[in-house]
């Protein structure tokens, strides 16, 4: 007989939580009332999208929205756009002189939610860069007056260089700043033996294995990591 709840683990999902009931009480009561109609549009405009699944669960959102405020953040990387969930919220979440240099290979998908954020009259914070995301850290690196000039940084790209990315982070966001990385319990996989991953989720299983126990032992960091959407590091540097 087939354990059909190692099955379930593995679907995409949106959250951790086992009970779907639970999830959509959190969503309903405390997520969607609170969350701008933009921001909502944006969602919609992604759901039917082949990669929907990549998408900032709204939760999680509505977190990292909170923690923007609390540090005032004003100058912001993201690494991972897809259709500009995480973006479009933190482009109202930062003031109106705030900037945020945005990061990812494709602009096909972005341009799924430009509109929205156009219509937000947010677009001017926004400088979105089609490219990897290690050449343009490198060359942000390169003029010393962006050590430590960042407040906030977002992380929701390929996992295997979380820990590339987060050497260079913790160059350019200052004493105080937070960093987030999305997906550190990818699916719940990483509280699973291997041989009961599937193949494809095998790889990136082991990079995010590799960055929590490496995040672990950083002694330059406060950490946090909570069971929101597939699972959120929040780092807050120290020294």
């Amino acid at each position: 007989m087939e354990n059909t709840s190692d099955q379930q683990l593995d679907k995409p999902t949106k959250g951790l939580l086992q009970s779907t009931d639970l999830y959509e009480y959190i969503l309903e009561t405390s997520v969607y009332p609170r969350e701008p109609e933009l921001l909502k549009e944006l969602r919609d405009a992604t759901a039917n999208h082949p990669g929907c699944i990549m998408s900032t669960a709204p939760d999680a959102g509505q977190l990292m929205g909170m923690l923007l405020k609390l540090v005032n953040a004003k100058k912001t990387i993201e690494i991972g756009v897809y259709t500009g969930y995480s973006l479009l919220l933190t482009a109202l979440s930062i003031p109106s002189d705030g900037q945020i240099i945005a990061i990812d290979i494709n602009r096909e998908t972005y341009e799924i939610g430009l509109p929205i954020i156009r219509k937000a009259g947010v677009e001017n914070k926004i400088n979105f860069i089609e490219s990897q995301a290690l050449p343009v850290l490198d060359k942000l690196l390169q003029d010393k007056e962006n050590e430590g000039s960042f407040d906030f940084a977002f992380v929701d790209a390929d996992k295997n260089n979380y820990l590339n990315y987060h050497e260079r982070l913790l160059k350019l966001v200052k004493v105080g700043g937070v960093i987030i990385y999305d997906n550190t319990l990818w699916i719940g996989t990483v509280a699973r033996p291997e041989e009961a991953v599937s193949e494809d989720k095998r790889e990136w299983r082991r990079s995010v294995m590799e960055f929590n126990k490496s995040i672990s032992a950083d002694g330059r960091l406060e950490i946090s990591l909570a069971p929101l959407g597939d699972g959120m590091t929040i780092c807050r540097r120290i020294c």
